[in-house]
């Protein structure tokens, strides 16, 4: 049996006025993430920092230039087809405008509402880690 893929991921957890940047994921190859909600993000390209990677996967994904600042937590997940590492930095952004390239749809939630969107195995664990706001 072949090993399963382990994919090392970036997010960006983007606070504007006490609320959240949540974005929804459209149909995907995988049943398990499709329409879920997940923080903004990507892999990991070889020779990236982690906060490089989050810089260049939010212009691509969605034109929107961020400062990435600490990391606020770290978790590792296995999905049924792939395992991935799962980094989320807070980012600050100089504007709330962007494009959705790659997502579904999008919503800006309070810290205490995030739980009420059905999200990404990885990304639902990373908010178990989060402070209470």
């Amino acid at each position: 049996m072949a090993a399963s893929k382990h994919y090392h991921v970036v997010a960006a957890v983007i606070e504007v006025d006490g609320k959240v940047l949540c974005m929804q994921r459209g149909v995907t190859r995988y049943p398990y993430t499709s329409h879920l909600w997940e923080f903004p993000g990507g892999k990991i390209e070889p020779g990236e920092t982690p906060e490089q990677a989050v810089h260049r996967e939010l212009l691509e994904e969605m034109n929107l230039d961020v400062k990435v600042h600490e990391l606020l937590a770290t978790v590792t997940h296995d999905y049924p087809d792939f395992t991935i590492t799962l980094a989320a930095y807070r980012c600050t952004a100089s504007s709330t405008d962007f494009v959705m390239r790659e997502h579904a749809a999008s919503r800006w939630l309070p810290w205490a509402e995030l739980s009420s969107l059905p999200w990404c195995a990885a990304d639902e664990r990373l908010i178990a880690l989060f402070p209470q706001r």
